[in-house]
């Protein structure tokens, strides 16, 4: 089931996920202040540029996976551009030891000033929960990339490094923040 609205040039796209999916909370990454309890909430949002030319290319960046990329994680996805039901894996590490994460998006927006999407925690995926990165443009020209996520662990490997695994997430928020600083400076 799709849903798409329209008003004046803001989309945003839903759509029920297919099977696979390990948590029930689907979509919450859409109220960012109202996380789902019984996880690991993270909030890291980060200034990266300013004016449209800015926003338009962090958005672009953000929903063609290149911020992903750039900040050196494998991306394998069945399509160029999110949109709900793009499955995708996303991985990092080195040679032999890498850890793919499979994952469903949830929900787009491509809106006249926030552009992002969230995905979803899929079958075989180490976390259990809901990651979504947004680009937004604020009426003074600031535009900002939030990554919000709900996670608790799925797999013995992450159970078993406990506290570290928030840490080891905010991290990669905050290299993603970077990254696509880099990327619209560019």
């Amino acid at each position: 089931m799709t849903h798409l609205t329209n008003s004046h040039s803001h989309t945003t796209r839903t759509t029920r996920p297919r099977p696979g999916l390990t948590y029930r909370e689907v979509g919450a990454t859409r109220s960012p202040e109202d996380l789902p309890e019984g996880y690991h909430h993270l909030r890291h949002s980060v200034v990266v540029g300013h004016g449209r030319a800015a926003f338009e290319t962090a958005g672009t960046a953000v929903t063609t996976w290149q911020t992903h990329r750039a900040s050196g994680a494998t991306v394998r996805s069945e399509a160029v551009r999110a949109e709900p039901g793009v499955r995708l894996e996303v991985s990092a590490g080195v040679g032999r030891v890498r850890i793919g994460a499979p994952c469903e998006v949830i929900w787009t927006a491509y809106e006249e000033h926030r552009t992002g999407f969230a995905y979803g925690t899929l079958t075989g995926h180490p976390e259990q929960g809901e990651e979504s990165f947004v680009v937004e443009l604020a009426p003074d020209g600031t535009v900002r990339f939030t990554v919000t996520a709900f996670s608790r662990p799925a797999a013995w490997y992450t159970r078993l490094a406990g506290p570290l695994v928030p840490v080891l997430q905010k991290a990669y928020a905050r290299h993603l923040g970077r990254t696509l600083r880099r990327l619209v400076r560019a």
